[in-house]
């Protein structure tokens, strides 16, 4: 009885803190994400399943440490920073990944406009519209209502297992590709492995599961709850990528190794295959692409007036955080006009985008494990040795990819 009982006590935990961290997790596979595994699993087939291994590891390790910084001192990560390490440095991290997540913004509702063009609904409608919806969600509801909104969002992800699944990919060839690593001396697979990285740990979900722990009030009483939370969400993040990639390779790579121009093109070659499965991965676009979109300004939101002293924050009005929601309200602005305008390549821009986050993501780690080792910022909460030579080790290896990157394309 008394283990049934603490089983229970542990089951609601879960439900409480239940949020933050499954939705960061699950929203890092929005339209760039969907694109770049969709074009990893065209391009090179199976081979490149492999890598979500190790970037399994490094994802619940960022995610928990931010998680847990947020728990224990009851502030955002960009509000660290500045006060352990100045407004300058500060500035530079903000500024650096504004451009990076305004990329971002563009490629979620280029999603939402290719996702609805399938279906002959054009962007100049499709777009608009989507802004509206996301920018009056977070404008008009609070944390707990949009939290809500944002979970039931999440169970949107499945629909690529269900179409992976109808496509019959080779799975005795998956499997091989996710026990066996293959790195090639090629500038586009190296451009690949950055992405993949960068679209799966991406820096933004640092900054927003740490601001929304603290908005949630999750401390550090509930915190191992919380835990469980962020590594479930990372490992089932993990599960829908593994899949994207696999419905991709048994679609499109089996027939030919080719790039594609956007996630639509997976989807159509899907349908071939089966209409559902068509269908369920035009889907997934589109409802991925309009949660993310709501995300992203909303994360980068959060960090920029955070790291800049401003008020910030869902459950405050208009008139108590403007800096906040005109922040917010401008991201969501220029990101869809980026979509409308003609001749814009927006597949580089998707690519890149998602290689910067994989360039950027090593400096935020650096930043996070500095703090997170202070004693006396953290208390008995600092990271264990095995942490630190994980997160250290990936934030070396990362920086020798990013430079390697930048000599190949050279």
């Amino acid at each position: 009885m008394a283990f049934l009982k603490k089983i229970r006590l542990q089951v609601a935990v879960f439900f409480a803190v239940l949020g933050p961290g499954f939705i960061t997790a699950m929203v890092d596979n929005d339209a760039g994400g969907i694109f770049t595994y969709s074009e990893a699993g065209a391009r090179w087939g199976y081979m490149p399943l492999w890598t979500l291994v190790p970037i399994t590891v490094l994802l619940i390790i960022a995610q928990e440490m931010c998680a847990r910084m947020g728990a224990v001192t009851g502030k955002g990560l960009s509000d660290l920073i500045r006060e352990e390490f100045g407004f300058r440095a500060t500035f530079v991290v903000m500024a650096v990944l504004l451009l990076v997540n305004l990329a971002n913004i563009a490629a979620n509702f280029a999603g939402v406009a290719t996702s609805l063009e399938l279906f002959q609904i054009p962007r100049y409608a499709s777009v608009p519209i989507g802004g509206a919806i996301v920018w009056l969600l977070v404008v008009k509801g609070t944390y707990h209502s949009v939290e809500k909104v944002f979970l039931v969002a999440s169970s949107f992800y499945f629909a690529y297992i269900a179409s992976a699944l109808m496509v019959a990919p080779d799975w005795n060839a998956a499997f091989m590709g996710t026990v066996r690593p293959v790195v090639l001396a090629d500038a586009d697979y190296l451009m690949l492995m950055v992405g993949l990285v960068g679209t799966s740990v991406a820096p933004w979900m640092q900054f927003y599961l740490q601001a929304a722990v603290v908005e949630k009030g999750i401390d550090a009483k509930q915190y191992r709850g919380s835990r469980v939370e962020v590594i479930v969400g990372c490992i089932v993040m993990t599960v829908i990528a593994f899949f994207i990639i696999v419905a991709s390779a048994g679609a499109i790579w089996e027939q030919g190794p080719r790039s594609i121009s956007d996630a639509a093109e997976a989807a159509l070659a899907l349908r071939p295959l089966g209409e559902y499965a068509y269908l369920l991965f035009a889907a997934g676009l589109l409802f991925a692409s309009l949660f993310a979109a709501s995300i992203l300004p909303l994360s980068t939101a959060y960090s920029v007036c955070e790291g800049l002293g401003f008020e910030s924050g869902v459950d405050r009005r208009f008139n108590e955080a403007p800096a906040f929601y005109w922040l917010y309200t401008s991201l969501i602005v220029v990101g869809g006009a980026m979509v409308l305008v003609p001749g814009l390549p927006l597949v580089r821009l998707i690519l890149w985008s998602q290689v910067l986050n994989g360039i950027l993501l090593p400096i935020i780690l650096i930043y996070t494990l500095i703090l997170i080792n202070r004693k006396d910022l953290m208390g008995p909460w600092t990271n264990s040795a095995l942490y630190n030579l994980i997160a250290y080790a990936s934030a070396a290896v990362l920086i020798v990819m990013s430079l390697a990157l930048a000599v190949m394309s050279l």
